[in-house]
Parts: C-alpha cells; structure tokens; sequence
C-alpha cells in the first residue's frame, strides 16, 4: 500500500497523551495481520505539513460503525509493535542481563551502554522513548475501550474487540510494571486533568488491574480465527498470560489452573524442530501463543528493524544485542564435544553455518557471538532492506508454557508433574539433532530434590529462550540472590532492578511531585 502524502483522503485524528497524531487506517487483513499506522509528522514531511488533511475525524465522530471500530482496533495492535523503535524489549531483557552486552560500536547508542552496567538515569533516551510508545498504546486501547459501547455493530464482535484491546492493555502494563516498578495506572482516554495526571501505583495494584483485563479478555477471545485474522490476540493467549502474571507474583497454584485451561484448549503443541520456530514459513504455527505481526514492503513501515539491529556489518546491520561467553556456555555439551542443537539455532558462533549458507566468523562482533533468532537470511530480506524485515517476534510460545508449569509444579512440591514438563522442552531439544545424538546429551532431568531441580528449570529456560528477551525477568522474580549472583558485583536488587521513572513524565505528569519509585 503506497500512500501519497499530498492526498491522504482517510487519515484520523486522535488525543494521545497530549500529543495529536495522524494515522491511516487499513481494515483488511491478510496472511499476516495489517495493522493501523501512524504516521510520524516531522519537519521532513513539508509538504504534507503544509496542506490541509483531508477526510479528517476527531473521536467525536469517528467511533459510528463497525468499520471504524475494527481500524481502531488494528491501531491498537500498531501501538506494541516492534516497529516502535523495536520495543527496546531486546535491551532490558537480554542487555541487562548477564546473556548479552550492547554490541555495535563502542560509541553507538551509549544509553544502551547505561543500562547494560547499571548506571542509568530518568534521562536516559531508551526507556524513556519505550515508556512514551507504550503508554501511547494504552492510549489506544483507553480510547477503543470507552468509544466502542455506543456503536451500533454485531455485539459479539464488539465485546471481541474490547477483548482485544484489554489484552493489549494488560499486555503493556506487565512490560512496564516489570520495567519501571510502579507505574501511573491509566485506565481512561486523556481528556480531563485527572486522568492525565495521574499517581504512581504499588505494583500489587497494577497486577490486580493486568489480570481484570485478561480474565474479561479471556472470557470473549475465541480460540482461533480465520487464516485472514491470523495474528490477533486469542482465548488461548489470554490464559497463558493469566498463568504468566500469577507466577510471577508467586501464585503458583493460580498459574497451574490457567495454565492447565490453556493446554485444555487443545491447539497448542512443540513444533518437531526447534529451529523452525524463527523461520518465516512457520509464523503463527502451533507452538505460538502471542506472535508479534510485522510484514516488509509497506508504506507507511510496518516492518522488524531487529535484522539490522541484530546483523554483521557486511549484511548491512549494526550487531548489537551481542551473546556473551556465558551464555554460549550454559548449552550442554556432551563428553565427545556434540552440543545442544538449540546453541547453533540461537547463536551464531566461529566456523558454524551462519543465516546464508556461509559460515560465521568471531570477527562480526565484539564479543565473538551474535544472535541468530530474529534474523532472516538475504534470500528474504536483503542487504539494502534489512531494517524492513517481516519476521515476527514471538513473545510467548508453548515451551515457554511448559517450563512456567514445571517451576510452578515445583514450587508447590509436586515434582512428578515438574519433571514431566522440563523433559518435554528437553526431549524436543534432543529431537532436534541432525544425526544420531550422544547418549550423554540431553538426557532427562530425574532428580526429586526441589532445590536442585529448581536450578534445573532455571538453566532450562535461560537456553530454551536465549536471545528472546525474557532473561532479565526472570532473574529479577527468582530474586535478590539469584538475580545477583548472575548479573555481578556491580548490580544491586534493591537499587537497580527498575529503570528510573522518565524525568519528561515527572515533568508533565504534576502527581508524581512527591511521589517516590
């Protein structure tokens, strides 16, 4: 879809946190999910600054039909992609972890840098632009949220959206509680000064609203949709997150029961090969729960910029995210030098088959390693193109969802059930070798000591989820002597587990005057 920026004739006007912004709004939805686009004004876009907009609407004659709430709704999804500066999820869960450093060049992107050794500030430009995008989305689902109600529509369509946007919502609100600790809990469209200005909130308040959300979403998502709605949100996403969130507070048998609903659904499964997991043709497969669309080649961008963010140089890219000596060493190895196939799926390393069929070299990053999931090879995305890649980014997959069930059927003693999970992850890891595997890789975890399968689980999910962005939350909710015993001398739990608070929201936002992170 190419878009005239002198004759756009359906663009939409909305109030976002102060800020007016104009999107155009595309309703279809193809093979992948086609969502809403903002488009950014700056002082490059002269001429279309300059020319009054045409087939403008304000909130208070958009919300009127069907159509118009389904565009709102595809916005929405646009508010969490990681075409918004990629998310910068990358940063706070593999960078601030002991699983990767920065990359790149010394001197590029140095607030990343901040972050990575602990010494941050609220000025710092990468959680600041991440807490603006996702408050932006909330935004979004704030204002489909109280519109929609009145719109004369297919009423099980209507609660479906609201399903939606509430997922999305509590979908945010985790990454910032997890971010930031105690965030403004923001709940209402941006129009009067009480809901802009708004308090911090304790975090046990901002899980209790997380989980309202994803039990009304969870209550009206369907289990699946059409091959051309593929990639909104789903029943079975709803309650893996409603595990998710539980567990995270400790809540483990509350995690079992939404998990065990999940599971119920009987949709979701490993995929036989680890590695297809990352591969474009498997987008969206049985294994995913919660996949992140992008799709290249669109006007405005709706592609992944995590190729080139992510790549050497001589494919055009800026190596960053790099994978650290400690966690290519976490893999199992076995007594004759085999490895766990998840290593050389995840990470590229010298001498291994690299994306292109050619082989890695140590030299392409500073740290001799570079991550290989969220890559595609130059047969899909070329050189010229890589910032524009259509990968999507999984955020939630069933393996995951088995080994959250294992540590939660571990922590409340039943061991039995625990171990059965871990060695599903395990045994498709296993299924995974190209050959006949060593009879030492692998093998099944059997031991009953809960201490020590605890560790277990916890290296488990540090290799099964290598490079997708979920490390340093894990090690901030096993807690303050795991957390830092990983990350070093130079992390402190109490004083660094949270990224400061942005100083342009305490500058706008006159109810945080006071107020303590």
């Amino acid at each position: 879809m190419k878009i005239n920026f002198k004759r756009i004739t359906d663009t939409i006007k909305f109030q976002l946190r102060n800020e007016k912004m104009v999107g155009k709004y595309n309703q279809k939805l193809p093979s992948k999910l086609l969502l809403v686009f903002t488009l950014v004004l700056s002082s490059a876009c002269t001429d279309f600054l300059t020319e009054d907009l045409k087939g403008e609407f304000s909130t208070d004659i958009f919300y009127k039909n069907e159509s118009q709430a389904i565009q709102a709704m595809n916005g929405t999804y646009q508010g969490i992609t990681f075409s918004r500066f990629d998310n910068a999820m990358w940063v706070f869960g593999d960078v601030a972890s002991e699983d990767a450093v920065k990359g790149g060049n010394p001197g590029d992107q140095s607030e990343i840098t901040y972050i990575d050794e602990f010494n941050t500030d609220a000025t710092n430009g990468i959680s600041t632009n991440y807490w603006s995008f996702a408050y932006e989305a909330i935004a979004r689902a704030n204002n489909l949220i109280a519109n929609i109600a009145e719109v004369p529509m297919d009423e099980i369509l209507k609660s479906r959206i609201v399903g939606e946007a509430k997922f999305i919502r509590g979908y945010t609100y985790f990454n910032l509680v997890n971010i930031f600790g105690k965030v403004p809990l923001k709940l209402l469209p941006q129009l009067t000064q009480e809901a802009i200005h708004v308090p911090l909130s304790d975090v046990a308040g901002i899980y209790n609203q997380i989980e309202n959300d994803l039990v009304d979403a969870a209550a009206v998502l369907p289990v699946s949709y059409s091959a051309s709605e593929i990639g909104r949100v789903t029943k079975g996403a709803a309650l893996a997150m409603l595990g998710k969130i539980n567990m995270y507070q400790g809540n483990w048998h509350a995690a079992i029961g939404y998990f065990q609903q999940m599971e119920d659904l009987g949709i979701y499964k490993l995929l036989p090969n680890y590695a297809d997991n990352f591969k474009l043709a498997n987008e969206n497969s049985s294994e995913s729960i919660f996949e992140i669309q992008h799709l290249t080649g669109q006007n405005p961008f709706t592609g992944c910029a995590l190729n080139q963010w992510f790549a050497p140089a001589q494919e055009g890219g800026y190596y960053f995210n790099a994978p650290t000596q400690s966690l290519v060493d976490a893999f199992e190895k076995s007594t004759t030098g085999e490895v766990d196939p998840r290593l050389d799926a995840s990470i590229g390393r010298d001498g291994q088959p690299w994306l292109n069929g050619d082989l890695f070299s140590a030299s392409w990053s500073p740290t001799g390693f570079l991550t290989k999931k969220h890559q595609q090879p130059l047969s899909e995305i070329s050189s010229s193109l890589k910032g524009d890649g259509d990968l999507n980014y999984i955020y939630l997959r069933y393996a995951d969802v088995l080994l959250m069930k294992a540590e939660a059927f571990n922590e409340t003693n039943k061991n039995d059930s625990a171990i059965v999970n871990i060695n599903k992850v395990r045994q498709r890891a296993l299924a995974s070798f190209s050959g006949t595997p060593p009879a030492d890789l692998l093998t099944d975890v059997v031991t009953s000591d809960q201490n020590l399968l605890r560790i277990a689980i916890q290296k488990e999910r540090r290799v099964e989820l290598a490079q997708e962005f979920h490390h340093y939350f894990d090690l901030m909710r096993w807690g303050k002597s795991v957390a830092e015993a990983a990350l070093g001398p130079d992390f402190n739990y109490e004083t660094n587990r949270y990224q400061p608070i942005p100083q342009a929201e305490i500058d706008a936002n006159s109810a945080l005057k006071g107020q303590n992170q």
